[in-house]
């Protein structure tokens, strides 16, 4: 009997230390995505208290290769890392950028989105990256934009909001001089901005930007699953059709595709 006892010990053990997070996952029957549902068309809230949007399709598709419902959680930027970290959400689609320092403390995917960086301000007042030296500038609160433009322009007053929307209303009131931010999301607020013939995007980027999916370190199983899906709704077509879902021209973000996802 204590050889039972201890052989299913043992058992028990050897399964727990090779369970992982896909396991767990599948076990709950939910993936647990972090999205960000104030940034549309990325994540949007919709009357009945969903949310929907180019990450949420994402996160879907994902959800459906492991076989399992998606369970969205709206993040805070500056909480998004510290949200996969503490087991908060099992994966991260909410327009977070690829960088290296990034994945000294998550795993990042394959790129699924490229974004560069532009300026939002009054038509004419910055014609050039040199322009912003001095300026005002809103960003939003934890992303690689705030800290891209503290690095770029370490004059500048940064204004840090907790989302964009509310950074175009303090310029829209004049209380800020430009808003930089990923150029689907500033042109979607400069095209429900009351006055928005007074306004512009600056024709030059401060940098392109990778869009990556994220999970915790050392998750290789789940991440290798991330990847495979990503790449097949590139080679399907599923991905280039949730973007002209949400970027098409017809869309109220029109934005052309000018890449393809990269096993």
């Amino acid at each position: 009997m204590k050889k039972l006892f201890l052989a299913a010990l043992l058992s028990t053990c050897s399964m727990l230390a090779h369970a992982d997070l896909v396991d767990t996952i599948k076990t709950r029957g939910s993936l647990l995505a972090g999205v960000r549902a104030d940034i549309p068309p990325f994540g949007q809230r919709n009357k009945n208290q969903t949310v929907s949007g180019y990450d949420v399709d994402f996160a879907g598709a994902i959800a459906k290769k492991l076989g399992v419902k998606l369970v969205v959680l709206n993040l805070d930027p500056s909480e998004r890392i510290s949200a996969v970290k503490t087991a908060k959400v099992d994966i991260l689609v909410a327009t977070f950028t690829k960088t290296p320092e990034r994945e000294r403390e998550v795993n990042c995917s394959s790129g699924y989105f490229v974004a560069a960086q532009k300026v939002l301000s009054k038509k004419g007042r910055f014609p050039t990256p040199e322009s912003l030296v001095k300026a005002n500038i809103g960003v939003a609160r934890g992303t690689t934009g705030a800290d891209l433009v503290r690095k770029l322009y370490p004059k500048a007053t940064v204004v840090a909001f907790d989302d964009i929307p509310e950074a175009v209303r303090f310029l829209e009131e004049g209380k800020i001089d430009a808003v930089v931010d990923d150029e689907p999301s500033l042109a979607r607020n400069l095209s429900q901005m009351s006055n928005k013939a007074q306004f512009e995007l600056s024709s030059y980027a401060n940098a392109t930007e990778i869009y990556a999916i994220a999970a915790r370190l050392g998750e290789k199983r789940l991440m290798n699953i991330i990847n495979e899906t990503l790449l097949e709704m590139e080679n399907t077509g599923e991905a280039e059709r949730i973007f002209n879902q949400w970027f098409g021209p017809q869309t109220a973000t029109p934005f052309p595709r000018t890449f393809k996802i990269r096993g």
